[in-house]
Formats: structure tokens, sequence, C-alpha cells
């Protein structure tokens, strides 16, 4: 019998999204499954078993002790494996799309049923660009080992505390690395101290360069604490701020560089946090181009790290959106909402193509970026508002045709998702980063009625276990008809409900008033005339959730449609 602390050794059999793999251990004439991390499918591992519960068992990889037949690629990144960034740096990209699509498929067809997978795929797109294709690094500062030299890098794989200096990462391109190197060695020669994160004591953190693909325009933020005594008696801050920035200006680039920001951060957790920067250089801004719009980009405001990628995820969105549209008859939607908008990238992309459409995002700076983007480009049908979705979405009384959703990682706040539910809107694409988050999501959105249409994903992040999923939801419509034969009398349905269909009374709305109206006004309405609605799946399902009201001359033409349809 395994038991927890032992070594053993075992075979690969798949890997579950992104990176769990499941590994076969052969115990006498026993098997069992093991989940270890930051496998390949078909390696052969020693791993140490760090978990048993209930016959469930998790392990750590400790070798690989034969590589699988997949990994082809002779010349991976020096960085690999000891850097925890990518996965896939031996395997070669086709092979990649393909495990890819394996992984997504294995998460969501248990969910939304394999025969509606399959109607839905539509494939993956790939990435224009494999090597140097991030326009956004956020670097590290530590030691590679306890007590060693000064570090500039990523995590080495599977350790919290362990920086390994990737200067030579094939995700950055060179001026990237450069600026990389030459901010290492300066404050290595200064002999200034890191943050360390079990004291929380020390001054550099953080790192942060980013660089537009089409404009070369590069941003540069080094994010410290406020202890600077360890060193001010040698140098001041000030003067080493400049030093370093000197530093930086004097080398050659490729691109130019726009900023050189400092941020300091303060924060025990081991991230970046904003407590306050100053523009040692140039703006605290740069500017990428995507489909022929420009955005000014912030240091901190969300933006995809693959531009090239990003394009072929927003003409996927744009072209979806045409295209349900078409379908439902009209040239154009009159209002789409894009939740988690960010710098709001998609409303403006999208806003060719719709006749309003309103950003949603938490961040302010980043909304004020997408408002000061859309006026530099033009734009006019866009409006974008700050705040929490769960709490902006009460004020948003007036239901779109449209949904578009963009959440962080973790997904949507479950009320948030209520109440996204509750506008009845025909049409929701869901953009996800986390294909687990985007399963646990799909039953909620499939309870109230709403089915999988399309699936497509975009590779975003080539070399590594990450990939962008994309799912078009429709409130469920049959596609075809079939005759029986039915006694009205014996179903628990009033003579009203039969006359017309939402549809129906959908089209006529719009033919004589030049009005939209949605499933929940239908249904509010034909409450208020005692037509019966045996399940309306536009109700909340929980108390204290604000249900958006139907509008005065939208009731009135609801009604006048009841009456030309004889139903009251």
């Amino acid at each position: 019998m395994i038991k927890k602390h032992q070594e053993v050794t075992g075979f690969v059999e798949k890997v579950l999204f992104p990176n769990v793999g499941i590994v076969d251990v052969c115990d006498n004439d026993d098997h069992i499954k093991v989940r270890v991390k930051d496998v390949l499918k078909g390696q052969r591992i020693r791993l140490y078993i760090t978990r048993k519960k209930n016959e469930r068992y998790e392990g750590r990889l400790i070798e690989v002790m034969e590589p699988s037949v997949a990994e082809t690629v002779s010349d991976p990144c020096c960085h690999y494996p000891q850097c925890g960034g990518c996965l896939y740096q031996t395997v070669d990209y086709d092979t990649q799309l393909k495990w890819k699509q394996e992984q997504i498929e294995q998460l969501l067809a248990p969910v939304i049923g394999q025969d509606i997978y399959n109607s839905a795929y539509e494939g993956i797109a790939r990435s224009p660009y494999t090597r140097g294709y991030r326009n956004k690094m956020e670097l590290t500062f530590g030691d590679s080992k306890k007590g060693g030299q000064l570090a500039l890098g990523m995590h080495k794989r599977g350790a919290f505390y362990d920086i390994l200096s990737t200067t030579e990462c094939r995700l950055m391109d060179e001026d990237m690395r450069n600026i990389q190197r030459l901010t290492l060695e300066y404050f290595k020669d200064k002999d200034i101290p890191y943050y360390h994160k079990r004291s929380h004591t020390g001054y550099l953190r953080h790192l942060l360069i980013r660089k537009a693909h089409t404009t070369g325009q590069i941003l540069i933020d080094l994010v410290t604490s406020t202890q600077n005594a360890s060193f001010n008696d040698r140098i001041s801050e000030e003067c080493l701020l400049k030093e370093w920035m000197n530093t930086i200006l004097s080398s050659d680039y490729e691109g130019v560089i726009t900023g050189v920001l400092h941020t300091v951060n303060d924060r025990l957790a081991d991230i970046i946090e904003d407590q306050g920067t100053s523009i040692l250089y140039g703006r605290d801004f740069f500017q990428e181009k995507l489909l022929g719009l420009t955005f000014n980009i912030s240091p901190f405001s969300f933006f995809q790290t693959n531009s090239y990628g990003a394009e072929e995820l927003y003409s996927l969105v744009r072209r979806w959106l045409k295209d349900e549209a078409s379908r439902a008859g009209v040239e154009a939607f009159d209002r789409v909402f894009d939740l988690y908008s960010g710098t709001g990238t998609i409303s403006q992309i999208i806003s060719e193509s719709v006749r309003e459409a309103t950003g949603v995002e938490i961040v302010s700076e980043a909304v004020e970026a997408a408002k000061s983007n859309a006026s530099y480009n033009g734009i006019s049908n866009c409006s974008f508002i700050a705040g929490d979705v769960l709490k902006v979405l009460d004020d948003m009384t007036e239901p779109p045709d449209c949904i578009i959703l963009d959440p962080p990682r973790e997904g949507i706040n479950p009320k948030a998702l209520t109440k996204i539910i509750n506008y009845g809107t025909d049409y929701i694409i869901y953009i996800s980063c986390k294909a687990t988050s985007l399963a646990r999501e799909l039953p909620t959105f499939m309870e109230h009625g709403y089915l999988v249409r399309r699936i497509a994903m975009v590779d975003l992040f080539p070399f590594t276990t990450g990939v962008e999923t994309v799912c078009l939801l429709s409130q469920r419509k049959p596609d075809t008809t079939i005759e029986v034969d039915l006694d009205i009398s014996e179903l628990e349905v009033s003579s009203a409900e039969t006359k017309a269909t939402y549809e129906e009374i959908k089209s006529y709305v719009l033919k004589k008033f030049g009005l939209k109206v949605s499933n929940l006004y239908i249904a509010q309405v034909k409450r208020e005339c005692g037509i019966v609605e045996r399940i309306n799946y536009n109700l909340p399902k929980t108390e204290g959730n604000r249900v958006p009201q139907c509008p005065e001359d939208k009731r009135k033409a609801i009604k006048d449609a009841f009456i030309h349809f004889q139903m009251i």
C-alpha cells in the first residue's frame, strides 16, 4: 500500500487543465492515480507522495526519468525547467495547441454534454508570434538561494522564495531583456537589499516593463518599499533612482522609452500594489494599437499581454456579435454591456458593430483611460462606469441585447452572476482566461435557460499552459418542430399563452413601434395582465435582487401585441 511521504515512479496518462497530471502508479498489482503538477503527458517520473485522503493521492515531482515522445524541441529556453514560467518549452507548437484543445474539451464537455460541445466547437486560433510576444513582464527581486546574490526574474518552479534571473527569457524581446540586465547589475553593484517576504524588510520588490508591439513604446516602473534606511548613509534614494534611470536611458533600444516610474508598495503580500507612483522621466503611459484603434495604457491598467493575439481574440468577439445580430434579423444590436471592461478595448473595438456599448470596470484608473481612449479614437457611442459590477448593475435597469463578460481569473461573483442572468438577455459572450472558472459557472447559466452555442479558443500564451476560451450562450430556442397530438384541456395552461410566442411578440413590437423588448419585460406584462407564467427563468433566485422593470412605452407596446394576438 502506497503511503504518504513515499517516493514512487509512475507514468503521466493525461494532464487536466491547466497543469495537473494524472499519474498512474503501480502498487504490486494495483494501479493508483496520483495528481502531480507541472508534468507533461507521456513522461515517466519519480514523485513524492505529499497527501493521501479518502483514496485520493497527491504528489510532487522529483525528476523526469523518461521524457514524453512529444518532447521534440532540442533547443528550449536556457532557463527551462528551473523557471516556473513555461511548461511547454520542449514541445512543438502544434502539439501545444492540440493538448490545450484536449484539456478544454475534457473540462467543458462533461458540463454541457459531449454532443453539444462537438457541435459548438469552432477550433483554436494560433498566436501570430510564439517568442517575444509579451507586452508586459512583472519581474521579482530576490535571491536564487538563501544568502545568495541579488536576482531579478521569475520564481523557480515550485518555489515561493527562490528567484531565477531570467535574463534570456524568450517571452520577452531584447529591449525588455536589456532593461532587466541593466537593472540587475546596477542594484547588485550598489548592494541594495531586496524585500524579504518572511521578515518584510528590504527595499527592492519588482520591476514592471511594458512594451507596445505596434508602436515600440516602452514604460518602466521600479517598485520598492519605503525602507531606504539600510543604504541611505551611502547614497540617498533620490540619487539612487536618478542614477538607475540614467543607466537605463543611456542604452540603445529598438523601441523608445516613453516613461520611467517609481512606485511605492509597503503591502505585506507579494503583489504589486500602487501606493504612490512618481514619474522619473517622460510620462506615465505608453500607446499600443489594436485593430486600427489607439490605446493609452498606464502601468497597472489591464491589457492583454499578447497584443497580436488580442487582435485575434477581439476579432472573434466582434465577428460573433455581428453574426448573432444578423441571425436576430437586425443590422446591429442596440445595446451591449461590456462587463469587467478594463481599459475599454472590447467596447471600442465592437463600437462599429453596435449602436451603444457600456463598459463597467472596478479600477477607476482604467475607466478614465477608457474614456480618454474613446475620445482619442473619435468613438462617441461608448460609455464607461467605474464600480463593482455587483453594485453597478443595480442602476443599469434597461436590459441589453447582448452581454460580454471578461472577468478576472477567479470568475464572476455569484451574486453578480445572478443579476446578469436576471436581465434575460438573449446573448452572452463569455471570455475566460481560466477555463475552470468558466466550467464552474456554465451550469448556472444552463439552469436558467441558456444553451452553449459556440466555443472557440485563442492561444495568447504560447509555451505556457494558459489559453483563452470563448463561449457564446443564447437563450434556449427550438431549432426544429415536430407534430404531436395534444388535448389542450389536459394542460395547465391558459388559452392566452397559446396565442403567440415570445419571438412573435418581439417581432410585432419591433415592426410596429420600433422597440426591442426582452423576454423579461414580456413576462412582467403577462403577469400584470393575469396571463399564467408557469416557469420563468428570468425571476431572481434569491430575495433582495433588483430586477429591471419594463419602461412604460414598452409596456404599452407589449399590451398592444397581446390585443393583436387576442391574448387579452
